[in-house]
C-alpha cells in the first residue's frame, strides 16, 4: 500500500517526518517496506505559461516559444513539442535545474536558437511510464488551474511528497486504504482522524426511473450490492491533484468517472464500478452465478468463457460484470455516457479469488475483495463517490439509493480479562491507557470490573478472540516498550523417547552389518502394487488418495517399503552397481476407514534388502537375526511362507516373536524382480519396527561364567523331509530341560543309504550343570528320553 504523507495528512494531523511515521508505524504493526521521497527526483523546475510559438528559422520540428516564469525577462525555449498552444502552463526546467538519473540542464543553441530551459513531460519529473495517463505520455504536461508563474513545480503540484510503501498482511484489508493507514496513524500518534465528507449536497430526480431493483439471486456469494445514479455526465480528465494523487499511488489517471471510483477505493479500500446505465438492460440489476456456456466480453478487450460457479453482475438479459473482479464491454463508459449507475457492493472472497485465478487475471478490485472487506463501508463510499462527482461538477446525482443488503451487520463482542493482558504481555498497562488504544482503534471499549468488554466494529473482520484484542492493546502500548525478563519456567533435559532410542539403535546396527541408509518419498504410485503383485483383496490396497498429487508417481500415501527399495536396487543396478545392501526406516499410512474420514494410523517400518553374487537366504536371514538380537528381541521364530506374492514361494518366512508375526524376509519373486528391471535374485525383508517396542526386552540379564564344563554329544536322526530343524531342537530343548545348553545343526543329507522322502539331520547338543560335572549315566538318561520325544512325535529314528 503506497501511502502518500500529502494526502495522509488531510486525514490526521501529524507532522513527524516520514522517517519518523514509517518507523512508529513499523513497530506498531504497519510495516514499512520503502520511502519514495518525490520532492528529490527533481529540482529547478518552475511554473510557467507559454506566451508566444513561432516556428524555428532553421529547422522545421522545431518551435522558438517565449515562457513567463514570474522574472523581468520571458525565457526563450526551443523545443519540439507538438501538443503546446500559447496560454498553456506548464513545468519548465530552468538552467541550472536537475531531473531524474542526474540530467542536468544548461544554457544552449538548438540550430541557432538560444533554449534556457526545457519544457518536461511527467516522465522527465519523476513519474514511471505505468502511471503517466495515455494523452501525457507523447508530449509536455499540460496543466489546468490557477497557479503562480515562477513557483517550484514541487509546492504547485505538491510533490514535495514522500511516499511510504507498506507491507499489508492478509488480515488487515482496512489498511489498504488511506482512511484505514490514517487510523492507524492516529492511534500510534495519539491524535484523532478526521473523515472526509460523503454526503451530496444537491439530489435530483428518482433513482428509480434509472434503476427498477437490485437482486441478490447468490446470497451466499453477496452480502451487499449498493447502487446509486449520477446523471447528466460529462466525460472528461480529472484535475490535477487527483491526477497526481492516483499517480503517487501507482494508479494511472484514465476520466473524471473512473478516477473517482479509482479514488475513493485507494480512500476507503472498497471497489467501486461504473455502469452505463443506458446499457443495462431492463434497468433491473442481478447478482448470480454464470450460466452455462455464458461469455463476456471484459474491459480489456478479452471474450471469456465463464465458469457456471463464477459470480456475475447481470441484467434482465445478459452478464455485465465480473464480480470483484472487471466490468464488461457490454455496459463500459464512453465519451458518449450521460448517466452512470456507481456500484458498491461486498462479494465473498473466496469467490473471487478463485474466479480471478481460473480467468488468470488479478486486478486491484479482485485484490481486494478476496480478502474479505468490510461490508458497511459499501455505504459510505458510495456516498462519497457520488460526492465528489458533484464536487468535479462531473455530474448530477439523482435522489435515492437501491440497497440490497439481506443480512445486516452485527457487531461482535470478545471479552478481555486484564489479568490475562497483564500475563500474556509481560506489563500491566494502565486501564485508562488500555481503553484509550481501544477507542483509537474504533473499538467500543467498556470496563466490566476485572475485563474490558470490546465491540468489534465491522472494518476488523480479524479480531476474533480474547489474544487479539491484548495482541491490539500491545502493539498501541508499543511491543519495544515492554521490557525484556528472563523467562520463568521449569527447564528440563531433553531426551530422546525409547522408541527414538531403539530406532537409532537399530540404524546403528545395520550399518555395522554393512548396509546403506536410505530415505524415500512417502508419497508414491499406484503402479508399485502391481508390479509387487499385491492383490486387489489386500489391505495394502487401502489407499489414501492426495487430493492435489505433483504427478501420478506421487499420488498415494504408501502402505508398504518394499515398493520404494525395490525401485532403489534396479535403479542402482541399472546404473553398474554390482553388489548393494540397503535399508530404510520410515512410516507407512493406513486408512481407518475409506473414504478417509480422521487421521490415518502411522507406523514405523524398515525394510532390508541385499543383492549381488555373495548375498543368499542364509546369509540374508544372518543379517536379520543379528538385527533382533543387538534389539534384546527373544523368542524369534521363522516359518515358511509360501502364500505372499511378493516372494518366492521356496525362499520366504514370517517372522514370529513370541507367536506376534512382525514382519517377512526372503528372496523377492523373480516375477517381481522382472517388474523392476532385475535380472539377479534379491533379498529382502520388510519388519514391524513399531512392534518391537513393545515385544523388546529393555534390560539385559547376566549369568556368571559356568563353573563345571559343558559335554557334548552329537545325534544322528533319519526324519520326514518336510520336517522343519526348529521343531526337532524346540523338541530337545524341552525334553532335555535345563540341562541342555544349546543344540547346533551341523550336517543335513539326502541321497544315497538314505530312503526317499527322508532326510539324515546331525545334531550337536551341549550338556552343562550349573552345580556340578555330569557324568555319562546322567547325560544318556537325558539323550535317551530326547530320542523318545523325537521318536513319538516326529517318526525320527537314530542312524
Amino acid at each position: 500500500m503506497l501511502v502518500s504523507i500529502e494526502w495522509l495528512s488531510e486525514y490526521v494531523e501529524i507532522e513527524q517526518s516520514s522517517k519518523i511515521i514509517s518507523d512508529r508505524l513499523t513497530m506498531s504493526g504497519s510495516h514499512a517496506d520503502s520511502i519514495e521521497k518525490y520532492g528529490n527526483k527533481c529540482t529547478g523546475i518552475v511554473v510557467g505559461k507559454i506566451l508566444s510559438i513561432e516556428a524555428h528559422p532553421d529547422a522545421d520540428k522545431l518551435v522558438v516559444t517565449k515562457v513567463d516564469v514570474g522574472r523581468e525577462e520571458p525565457l526563450q525555449i526551443v523545443t519540439g513539442a507538438k501538443n503546446i498552444a500559447e496560454g498553456d502552463v506548464i513545468p519548465l526546467a530552468t538552467v541550472g535545474a536537475v531531473l531524474p538519473g542526474n540530467f542536468k540542464i544548461k544554457k544552449g543553441k538548438l540550430r541557432g536558437q538560444v533554449s534556457e530551459g526545457m519544457m518536461c513531460s511527467l516522465e522527465e519529473m519523476g513519474f514511471g511510464d505505468s502511471v503517466i495517463p495515455k494523452e501525457a505520455k507523447e508530449g509536455i504536461f499540460i496543466m489546468d488551474g490557477t497557479y503562480t508563474l515562477g513557483e517550484d513545480i514541487r509546492v504547485a503540484l505538491k510533490l514535495n511528497d514522500d511516499v511510504i510503501d507498506f507491507e499489508i498482511t492478509n488480515n488487515r484489508p482496512d489498511c489498504l486504504s488511506m482512511i484505514g493507514m490514517a487510523r492507524e496513524t492516529a492511534a500510534t500518534f495519539s491524535t484523532s482522524i478526521l473523515v472526509p465528507v460523503a454526503e451530496s449536497k444537491q439530489c435530483d430526480g428518482d433513482i428509480h426511473e434509472y434503476l427498477k431493483d437490485v437482486t441478490i439471486e447468490a446470497t451466499d456469494l453477496c452480502k451487499r450490492y449498493m447502487a446509486r445514479v449520477v446523471k447528466e455526465v460529462k466525460i472528461e480528465p480529472s484535475p490535477i491533484w487527483m491526477q497526481i494523487r492516483l499517480m503517487k499511488a501507482g494508479v494511472r489517471p484514465i476520466n473524471n468517472v473512473v478516477d473517482v471510483t479509482n479514488y475513493v477505493m485507494l480512500e476507503t479500500g472498497q471497489p467501486l464500478h461504473a455502469f452505463d446505465v443506458e446499457k443495462v438492460g431492463g434497468k433491473e440489476i442481478r447478482v448470480r452465478r454464470a450460466r452455462k456456456d455464458e461469455t463476456l466480453m471484459t474491459l480489456d478487450g478479452v471474450e471469456r468463457k465463464l465458469e457456471e460457479n463464477a459470480l456475475v453482475i447481470a441484467d434482465q438479459t445478459k452478464p455485465i460484470a465480473l464480480a470483484g473482479i472487471m466490468g464488461g464491454g457490454n455496459s463500459e463508459i464512453s465519451e458518449t455516457t450521460t448517466t452512470i449507475l456507481i456500484e458498491s457492493a461486498n462479494f465473498d472472497g473466496k469467490t473471487v479469488r478463485l474466479g480471478a485465478k481460473a480467468l488468470g487475471m488479478r486486478t486491484e478490485a479482485s485484490n481486494r475483495f478476496e480478502k474479505d472487506l468490510d461490508v458497511e463501508m459499501a455505504s459510505y463510499a458510495c456516498h462519497r463517490a457520488c460526492f465528489l462527482l458533484e464536487e468535479l461538477k462531473a455530474g448530477v446525482v439523482v435522489n435515492g439509493v437501491v440497497d440490497a443488503y439481506p443480512v445486516a451487520y452485527q457487531a461482535g463482542t470478545v471479552s478481555m480479562r486484564l489479568n490475562r493482558a497483564a500475563a500474556l504481555l509481560g506489563v500491566s498497562i494502565p486501564l485508562v491507557e488500555q481503553l484509550d488504544s481501544l477507542e483509537r482503534l474504533g473499538f467500543d471499549a467498556t470496563c466490566k470490573g476485572d475485563h474490558i468488554e470490546v465491540q468489534v466494529p465491522s472494518h476488523r473482520g480479524d479480531i476474533k478472540i480474547e489474544a487479539d484484542v491484548i495482541e491490539e492493546v500491545g502493539r498501541i502500548y508499543g511491543f519495544h516498550n515492554i521490557e525484556s525478563a528472563p523467562l520463568r519456567m521449569e527447564v528440563r533435559e531433553g531426551r530422546y523417547s525409547k522408541a527414538r532410542i531403539r530406532e537409532d539403535h537399530a540404524k546403528e546396527i545395520m550399518r555395522g552389518l554393512g548396509y546403506n541408509e536410505i530415505m524415500t518419498y512417502s508419497f508414491i504410485s499406484e503402479k508399485i502394487y502391481d508390479q509387487l503383485r499385491i492383490p486387489k483383496s489386500s489391505p495394502k490396497r487401502q489407499l489414501i488418495r492426495l487430493l492435489n498429487p505433483l504427478g501420478e508417481d506421487f499420488s498415494i500415501m504408501r502402505t508398504t517399503l518394499l515398493g520404494n527399495m525395490m525401485k532403489v536396487v534396479s535403479r542402482n543396478m541399472n546404473h553398474g552397481v554390482k553388489e548393494m545392501a540397503a535399508f530404510e526406516l520410515g512410516n507407512v499410512f493406513i486408512p481407518k476407514s475409506i473414504p478417509v474420514t480422521e487421521l490415518p494410523t502411522e507406523k514405523m517400518l524398515m525394510v532390508i534388502a541385499e543383492v549381488g553374487e555373495k548375498a543368499d537366504f542364509f546369509s540374508f536371514k544372518g543379517s536379520v537375526e543379528s538385527l533382533l538380537a543387538g534389539l534384546n528381541v527373544s523368542k524369534v521364530e521363522y516359518e515358511p511362507e509360501t502364500a505372499d506374492p511378493s516372494f518366492h514361494p521356496g525362499q520366504c518366512a514370517r517372522i514370529l516373536i513370541d507367536g506376534q508375526e512382525v514382519g517377512r524376509m526372503g528372496q523377492i519373486h523373480p516375477i517381481v524382480a522382472e517388474n523392476f528391471d532385475l535380472d539377479q535374485a534379491v533379498f529382502a525383508a520388510e519388519l514391524d519396527l513399531q512392534a518391537f517396542h513393545t515385544l523388546a526386552v529393555d534390560k539385559k540379564t547376566y549369568q556368571p561364567l559356568p563353573k563345571y564344563p559343558a559335554i557334548t554329544r552329537d545325534l544322528a536322526l533319519l526324519v520326514p523331509v518336510a520336517l522343519p530343524s526348529k521343531s526337532l531342537e524346540k523338541a530337545m530343548k524341552e525334553s532335555g530341560g535345563k540341562l541342555v545348553e544349546a543344540t547346533k545343526l551341523f550336517d543335513v543329507y539326502m541321497g544315497a543309504q538314505v530312503p526317499e522322502g527322508w532326510k539324515s539331520l546331525a545334531y550337536s547338543i551341549s550338556y552343562r550343570a550349573t552345580d556340578r560335572t555330569l557324568t555319562d549315566d546322567e547325560i544318556g538318561k537325558v539323550q535317551n528320553k530326547i530320542l523318545q520325544r523325537l521318536e513319538k512325535d516326529f517318526e525320527a529314528k537314530l542312524r
